[in-house]
């Protein structure tokens, strides 16, 4: 007979990239040259004027229009002498590179170029720099970034990782303030969805507070079985669901976890316990994850001393257990419990039964293996998984339990318990057949 027939709500797990300027100049000496060329011919010209003065002289009382020709050419006869005595001499002015305004025109230039290299150096070369460090990011303010801060990070590093992810704009400051705030040893490693452009504060405040991405997460919740862990990595990681179940052996495993030697068919059911695993920063694989799993199963269990319940148990009730009868026990726990208060009530209410060589008659045993809801024909099927028709507990867990489960377990409530009956709005226990009877006629509608 059934003990919880109706409808079995599972609580949601609970557990985050000069020119210079062109001179232009005119080649020095190229006027001098080109008026100098004039010169011999000019020079020329006034040693034949000088020989024969008289044939150009003017009549007295003449208009003087021949003198005044001869004027006009004496004076340009006159004025090539005197650029051909100076042709080849030295001269001072704007035709050498070595006069006055030529010096200051370079020194001009020079100074020039010194201040553009200057301001190169203080606001250009600063920018370039900046867009280096961080890797040329230029996100825009505002937008989800994910971030993962390797473990053993310094401040440094981490001020290098956000600046280059565009979360913040100015590493130095990043610093600064996590020196003034004396949080150096309590920024966390990990994976974080942050926001581009976010204050300095801000982003501290987050890496106190701990990694809040979920983006390499994976969340196993209470109650999953091995099946369904394998769905939650190849949908998560793309590892294939067949591939995580071939490698979830317990042979693969007991070398390095004892504990698993107790497990039976070669079966980790029972033993991935279930929390929200961050492998940010990691290659992860099948063996990664379960290795993670089990290390935590190891560590959560700790803390209960399987050893010590196991014999308080015995003494209890008369009959030798394991610590994976305590694991199994857990499981039917887990799938049949809907509140806290339930599992130490249910505890008892199975260890009651075996004590007094009662079935368990938990659906949710038969359930795991047949993937669905029970039916009522389904309880005359015999298999060993089927707590009907079969004594004691299932050959292997039937689920992964979490700790509130492994307690009740461990540490049953002391009752006189034999049934109960449990919905979404009803949650009875009796010690007799009768009271349990008379539970399900006034519920037959819950």
């Amino acid at each position: 007979m059934p003990t919880n027939n109706q409808n079995n709500e599972r609580p949601r797990h609970r557990a985050a990239h000069f020119r210079m300027p062109g001179s232009g100049q005119m080649t020095p000496g190229a006027a001098s040259r080109s008026q100098a060329a004039a010169g011999p011919s000019a020079s020329r010209q006034a040693a034949r004027l000088a020989e024969a003065p008289h044939v150009n002289s003017p009549a007295p009382g003449s208009t003087g229009a021949i003198g005044g020709t001869t004027s006009r050419v004496s004076a340009r006869t006159a004025a090539a002498t005197r650029r051909a005595r100076t042709r080849g001499g030295k001269r001072r002015g704007n035709g050498r590179p070595n006069g006055p305004k030529t010096t200051a025109v370079i020194v001009s230039i020079l100074a020039g170029v010194a201040a553009f290299v200057a301001l190169f150096f203080v606001l250009v070369l600063p920018r370039l720099t900046e867009s280096s460090t961080s890797g040329g990011t230029q996100a825009e303010a505002g937008q989800e970034v994910e971030v993962t801060i390797p473990d053993g990070s310094s401040t440094s590093s981490i001020a290098t990782i956000l600046q280059s992810a565009g979360v913040i704009s100015d590493s130095s400051a990043f610093i600064q303030e996590v020196q003034r705030q004396n949080v150096e040893q309590k920024l966390k490693s990990g994976s974080y969805s942050l926001l581009t452009g976010s204050s300095v504060t801000n982003v501290i405040n987050q890496l106190v507070a701990g990694p809040n991405s979920t983006a390499s997460a994976l969340q196993v919740p209470e109650g999953y079985t091995v099946t369904q862990i394998a769905s939650l990595v190849e949908e998560k990681f793309g590892i294939a669901s067949d591939d995580f179940i071939a490698q979830a052996k317990a042979s693969n495993y007991v070398a390095d976890y004892p504990f698993l030697s107790e497990a039976a068919n070669d079966s980790l059911e029972g033993f991935l316990f279930p929390k929200t695993y961050d492998f940010a920063g990691q290659t992860v694989t099948a063996d990664t994850i379960i290795r993670a799993m089990l290390s935590q199963y190891q560590a959560e269990v700790a803390s209960l001393d399987l050893d010590a319940a196991r014999q308080s148990l015995e003494s209890r009730y008369g009959r030798p257990f394991t610590n994976y009868d305590v694991l199994t026990v857990a499981s039917i726990i887990e799938k049949e419990a809907l509140t806290d208060d339930d599992r130490v009530l249910i505890s008892s209410v199975f260890y009651n039964r075996m004590a007094a060589n009662m079935p368990l008659q938990s659906d949710a045993t038969l359930a795991y293996t047949l993937g669905r809801e029970v039916t009522a024909d389904d309880l005359a099927q015999d298999g060993p998984y089927n707590t009907y028709t079969n004594m004691g507990l299932t050959p292997t867990p039937i689920c992964n339990p979490g700790l509130d489960s492994l307690t009740a377990a461990a540490n049953p409530q002391d009752t006189n318990y034999y049934y109960f009956f449990i919905t979404s709005s009803v949650h009875a226990f009796s010690e007799t057949y009768e009271q349990h009877q008379q539970v399900i006629a006034q519920n037959s509608g819950a």
